[in-house]
């Protein structure tokens, strides 16, 4: 048996020791790990997180419907959960909700539900985009503009886009009974005036309430730390960060690229639990950079923000912005985002 596997050790200390073998021969950015050990005073525990699988309902995923969720930047907000939503109702639902906005667009002036406008909202479902069979369904909102002359090969325009899913919210629906649908995390893309008047429907209609969710600098470090070393289609993209240092009489970022391979082998050096990622191992592997940054620059990043991370998975801002980038870890990605908003409504 290895010696470093001592009962005396401590999990820090084993740790430790695993790295010293791998100082030999790294990077200087790998390099930084045993000093960084000495330097810092991590405190052992026992937080950490499984990195979900996909889900095998995602067979059931329309793949056109998924490239269209890709590549878009959305704006992220928690929802409690809807009173007496019925998805046997879309229909209703859509020509209530295309009433309700042209309304609101002309400033109280009476619209017939039903009447033809130059712009229409639909409903529709997105299945497979759950993590458990006890998650409801994800569905998905559009607005788009119907052309005034009539014409097959015109395709409608979609002006702005919303969706509503829930992934592993378990905790939520022990909570909630059956007339309530639990759909936690809503993305959108589009004017924020079209955000807010659909939202303000759904607030009306089914009792509930909209909130921005913005993505704190703690979980900006653990998107990082679960995805830097991810390919995707074989590619792994270069780790980017953004820290915002508050100076007057304006503020001043910074930015930080590494490149995959050094950003990969670091991430191997902390991570040693296949399929899941605890506490200590985000801070040693943020620790590392700022260490590193302070050797070169003699700029303590520890001082400063953490606004926005960029990996090959995904991009995302403190501000609740962000933009997945790969079919194959939506399901991951989802599934954090619902754990973020769940924790700000429950």
């Amino acid at each position: 048996m290895d010696s470093y596997d001592s009962s005396e050790m401590t999990p820090r200390e084993r740790a430790s020791s695993r790295l010293k073998d791998y100082s030999i021969g790294a990077t200087p950015l790998q390099k930084r790990l045993e000093s960084v050990r000495k330097q810092t005073t991590l405190v052992s525990t026992s937080h950490r997180k499984k990195i979900p699988e996909c889900s095998q309902l995602e067979e059931d995923i329309d793949p056109q419907k998924v490239a269209f969720l890709l590549h878009k930047q959305w704006t992220l907000y928690s929802l409690t959960p809807l009173y007496q939503f019925s998805y046997t109702n879309l229909k209703e639902y859509s020509r209530l909700l295309s009433a309700f906005m042209i309304a609101e667009k002309q400033k109280g002036i009476a619209v017939e539900v039903g009447e033809d406008f130059n712009v229409k909202v639909v409903f529709s479902t997105l299945p497979g985009v759950k993590g458990t069979q006890r998650d409801s369904e994800a569905f998905l909102v559009q607005i788009l503009s119907k052309s005034q002359v009539p014409s097959e090969n015109i395709k409608e325009k979609v002006l702005w886009t919303g969706w509503f899913c829930c992934l592993f919210g378990d905790s939520l629906l022990e909570t909630v009974t059956e007339e309530f649908t639990c759909l936690p995390l809503f993305l959108a893309h589009g004017a924020e005036s079209n955000t807010t008047i659909i939202g303000n429907w759904f607030e009306k209609t089914f009792d509930c309430f909209f909130c921005p969710l913005s993505i704190s600098a703690f979980n900006l470090s653990w998107m990082a730390a679960m995805w830097t070393a991810c390919k995707v289609d074989g590619y792994m993209a270069t780790t980017e960060f953004l820290w915002a240092v508050p100076c007057s009489p304006q503020s001043l970022d910074i930015s930080f690229a590494i490149h995959p391979e050094d950003a990969k082998a670091l991430w191997d050096s902390v991570h040693k639990t296949p399929g899941e990622v605890t506490q200590e191992e985000v801070d040693l592997f943020m620790d590392c950079l700022y260490s590193h940054f302070y050797r070169h620059f003699k700029i303590h990043l520890s001082a400063t923000r953490l606004v926005r991370v960029s990996t090959s998975v995904a991009s995302a801002h403190t501000d609740g912005k962000i933009k997945i980038r790969c079919h194959k870890y939506l399901i991951g990605v989802l599934a954090y985002l619902t754990e973020l908003a769940l924790l700000q409504i429950e």
